[in-house]
């Protein structure tokens, strides 16, 4: 009796702290500092799908010479739309991509809040094991 009162307060414990770390929908919206420092992406919704452009950049002028689309290799980065069709699954934004404009590459993509102004964003290939963890900073 002793061990089954003791599971059940260890259960109700563990339970209040998953409801302490839900986060809002819509926490992820707004202006995020790369973690490189060298630009900025804003974070919109459009209907219930997550996106996000590149706001400011240390070059404001430097082009997207690398987008395996050559039409678009003249276009400035800032302005690009490098986060696309993210879902809120309840703890994370999933099932989106994320572009690299370094290198001209698309990724499967993954984000969550850290803490109130910290955004962990995970880019990986077929499975989230292989793939490169980065973190922004909230834009005040």
């Amino acid at each position: 009796m002793k061990k089954l009162f003791a599971l059940l307060i260890l259960a109700l414990a563990y339970a209040h702290v998953g409801h302490a770390q839900s986060v809002s929908k819509d926490a992820i919206l707004g202006e995020w500092l790369a973690e490189s420092k060298d630009g900025k992406v804003l974070i919109y919704k459009q209907g219930e799908k997550y996106f996000g452009k590149v706001s400011s950049g240390k070059d404001g002028s430097k082009k997207d010479t690398h987008n395996p689309d050559a039409k678009l290799r003249e276009q400035n980065i800032v302005g690009s739309v490098i986060l696309k069709g993210f879902d809120f699954t309840g703890k994370s934004w999933e099932n989106g991509t994320i572009y690299d404009p370094n290198n001209g590459k698309t990724y499967s993509c993954t984000m969550k809040i850290k803490s109130a102004n910290e955004l962990e964003i995970r880019g990986f290939i077929g499975i989230s094991l292989l793939g490169r963890t980065t973190v922004w900073t909230k834009v005040k």
